[in-house]
């Protein structure tokens, strides 16, 4: 038994002996019922109370989950229940005020996308998880499915070999959001995939936003993103609420294989063509490369088998593991970060015309660049 098999066995046996960790879900509309169901049918979790505002949405919610506590707010919550942590489901800027009570009151927090609200917010968040020595763990649920999982141990083994362009693309029809444009709606999961799948994360200089606003109402509802990547590469979000048909798809481009994942053909979701354009990077110089005869690659396209498990139930119980571990979450709070980061510039480049602006935390890289 090599190492990794030592860890992952003695890993698991530390979770089979402990005992499971009490949650609490704050947040009873759309996204709150996949969490409460997740950590009620987790074996490494006690699902403890459901907290909402409205306490007879929240009491349904708990009536569908064996009856659990009810609560109003994080205060009573913590007066009254004991809980180990607490999932964060309500609208983003809530955020921000919830988990820091949590945290101060030393419980582990899960928050969904995105982070906060705001950079500084998730600043302040991720400082107070790490000085009192608690989980701060992203939702960012899309990490935690089969088909990233595997594009990530993809990349990560080289069967790609260097990466040259990342195109995704999620477009659909509705729903127009009240307090957010279709950026801070949608490209959370694109940038949170790019920042799992990456072996450097996502940590673009400098982002490029355009976005349209054709219905009127006050928010871009289409939009387009656009960052380096590290070789002179590219990566590109498309992000729309008003098509008629809905497509979520990421085309993974690499020198030695291309990757395309389509969430929405559970027959074949991953397909990797040993097809490209090969040139030998040795030749740096554009007058080099220039003169350096491009070659066509046409070889044969695979399906990797994928196995079957829902992501919310791998997020949990990541969020159980790095709890019991005392180690960052896979998505953890920086993660979040990293995307709230990205978010705020593409915000301030809509903001400038589109112009291409600084990631804020990354202007030390730029530097480096000059």
């Amino acid at each position: 038994m090599d190492a990794s098999q030592e860890s992952y066995r003695r890993e698991l046996d530390l979770m089979a002996s402990a005992a499971p960790l009490r949650a609490a879900v704050i947040g009873a509309g759309y996204w709150g019922p996949n969490l409460a169901r997740n950590f009620k049918a987790s074996p490494d979790w006690k699902l403890s109370a459901i907290v909402d505002m409205d306490r007879d949405r929240a009491v349904k919610l708990a009536a569908a989950n064996g009856g659990v506590p009810v609560c109003e707010s994080i205060d009573e919550l913590l007066d009254t229940v004991d809980v180990d942590a607490v999932a964060i489901a309500t609208p983003a800027h809530t955020h921000h005020g919830i988990a820091l009570t949590a945290l101060r009151a030393g419980k582990h927090v899960l928050v969904e996308k995105p982070l906060a609200d705001s950079r500084a917010k998730g600043v302040e968040m991720v400082e107070e998880a790490e000085k009192r020595g608690l989980v701060l763990m992203a939702d960012h649920t899309y990490c935690y499915t089969p088909a990233v999982l595997k594009i990530r141990e993809l990349i990560a083994e080289g069967s790609l070999g260097e990466i040259l362009f990342i195109d995704s693309v999620r477009i659909n029809l509705g729903l127009v959001q009240p307090d957010v444009d279709v950026f801070w709606d949608l490209a959370p999961h694109d940038l949170s995939i790019i920042d799992f799948i990456l072996p450097g994360g996502l940590r673009p200089v400098e982002v490029a936003a355009h976005g349209a606003d054709p219905l009127g109402t006050g928010r871009d509802c289409v939009g387009h993103l656009t960052f380096a990547l590290p070789n002179d590469a590219m990566a590109h979000v498309h992000v729309n609420w008003l098509s008629p048909t809905k497509i979520r798809q990421m085309v993974v481009g690499g020198s030695q294989r291309t990757l395309v994942w389509d969430d929405l053909n559970p027959q074949q979701r991953l397909s990797v063509y040993d097809r490209g354009v090969s040139l030998d990077r040795k030749y740096r110089s554009p007058a080099e490369k220039k003169a350096f005869a491009i070659s066509y690659r046409l070889g044969d396209t695979w399906s990797p088998a994928l196995p079957e498990h829902e992501a919310l139930g791998q997020m949990v119980a990541e969020f159980a593991s790095s709890i019991w571990h005392q180690r960052p979450a896979r998505t953890s709070g920086a993660s979040g970060l990293r995307v709230l980061s990205v978010l705020e510039a593409v915000s301030r480049s809509l903001s400038s015309g589109g112009q291409s602006v600084a990631v804020t935390g990354n202007e030390a890289q730029m530097e480096g660049r000059r």
